[in-house]
């Protein structure tokens, strides 16, 4: 079963999304990564889409509630590298990922969860 790795930097959690997403790896990553967020105790989350061309709806509305669910548990969600026409498209869509917060890159991310690596 394919699964998406998630990298733990501090008490952050990193998920990299380099595979095109379908509805059942988006369901195993929102497990995993609920998952570790209570294992490892994180207090935030960087999703990385950079390498994503396309979000439709079941995913645009996955990365949401993934979101809610951190938040619930205490881990504040950023949603990162975000393509023009992903936003575009979540747009479109209506999807407005209320309680997600964005950044260009990981390194903005990050700054934006309090956490400055250099």
């Amino acid at each position: 079963m394919d699964r998406i790795p998630i990298l733990r930097i501090g008490d952050l959690l990193l998920v990299t999304i380099q595979v095109d997403m379908h509805d059942r790896l988006a369901m195993t990553l929102q497990d995993d990564l609920t998952e570790r967020i209570v294992r490892d105790r994180a207090k935030g989350v960087l999703i990385d889409i950079s390498a994503l061309d396309l979000v439709d709806s079941f995913i645009g509305r996955m990365i949401s509630n993934t979101a809610a669910m951190a938040r619930v548990l205490d881990a504040e969600t950023v949603l990162v590298g975000m393509q023009p026409a992903v936003a575009i498209t979540l747009v479109e869509l209506g999807l407005t990922l209320p309680g997600v917060k964005t950044a260009l890159n990981v390194e903005k991310g990050m700054k934006l969860l309090g956490k400055n690596y250099e």
